[in-house]
């Protein structure tokens, strides 16, 4: 007996450039397995779009007038949210200062304008599932590029990180780009006990994605 149809993912998409948006929500809206909640132009928009309409995923924008998405996406899913929701950011460019900003502000993600829909619909789905976007080449140039930014001023040192020492080389290997099949590689280890890993980590941290985990490794002065 075959289990209820999985429900389709539901997408606000906020473009202030409607040729863009437009292009979106076609794309989008084809895909048997999700369906357009709304789109608008505007961060402000958005922000009242996604409380309105409850989507699993925001595709947002990163310049826009009224209300930018660096500031959209931290009223929708900053650490002070009580029910954030997921942010896939999409930007121009892959080393904008603004990327970095959108990922200290919540988002879940970031894609470029110029990927192929098939990398934008991958996104969409692996953000709803609740995983991060990062690829691992623009994380190792994003964080390269700000780590003096994310590094805090005093060197905390492993002693506060409540992790074991396997734990903490799984960590420091995220916050260096690799992917878990990298990461399987480099340890020897399988994919599924690297995601075991990846769990226990965001857990005892209270992390919510990757992303995060990144920028922790940074101020705790973990990586260089």
């Amino acid at each position: 007996m075959s289990g209820a149809p999985a429900r389709p993912v539901r997408v606000v998409v906020c473009d202030d450039q409607m040729l863009v948006r437009t292009g979106l929500v076609t794309i989008i809206g084809a895909q048997p397995d999700m369906e357009v909640a709304g789109e608008c132009a505007d961060g402000r928009a958005a922000v009242g779009l996604a409380r309105k309409e409850r989507p699993d995923v925001v595709v947002m924008d990163v310049r826009m007038p009224v209300l930018d998405g660096i500031e959209a996406t931290r009223l929708l899913a900053g650490s002070g949210v009580r029910d954030p929701v997921k942010v896939l950011v999409v930007t121009t460019f892959n080393l904008d200062e603004y990327v970095y900003e959108a990922l200290r502000a919540g988002a879940s993600g970031f894609l470029l304008k110029d990927a192929p829909p098939d990398r934008l619909l991958h996104g969409i789905r692996t953000v709803a599932s609740g995983a991060a976007l990062l690829d691992p080449e623009v994380t190792r140039q994003l964080v390269g590029r700000y780590a003096s930014r994310i590094r805090p001023s005093e060197d905390g040192g492993d002693r506060e990180v409540p992790l074991t020492p396997r734990e903490l080389e799984v960590l420091r290997l995220i916050a260096d780009g690799l992917s878990n099949s990298e990461i399987a590689a480099a340890l020897v280890i399988s994919q599924e006990t690297v995601k075991t890993f990846v769990s226990r980590i965001l857990s005892k941290l209270q992390l919510r994605d990757r992303v995060q985990a990144v920028v922790y490794a940074y101020r705790r002065g973990l990586v260089s």
